[in-house]
């Protein structure tokens, strides 16, 4: 599998275009994986409400005896 990197911008309409010399490298129906990388602040913070949404998903009320051993330092 080839790799080729380069910058873009998204259009209103969602389309990313390729660079002419990646497209001409590129034949129609030809299997492509697609990375998309790009720089927001707020980024973090999705994927980390996310990954907070999943935890408390599975969050049993029974595992809250964990959290009372550690806020309880009279029974260490």
């Amino acid at each position: 599998m080839k790799a080729v990197e380069f910058e873009s911008t998204v259009s209103a309409g969602g389309q990313i275009s390729l660079p002419p010399e990646v497209a001409s490298e590129i034949y129609a129906g030809d299997q492509i994986r697609v990375v998309l990388m790009w720089d927001r602040d707020d980024s973090e913070r999705s994927w980390r409400s996310m990954g907070r949404q999943r935890f408390d998903a599975v969050y049993a009320p029974e595992d809250a005896v964990y959290e009372q051993l550690l806020d309880n330092s009279a029974i260490r």
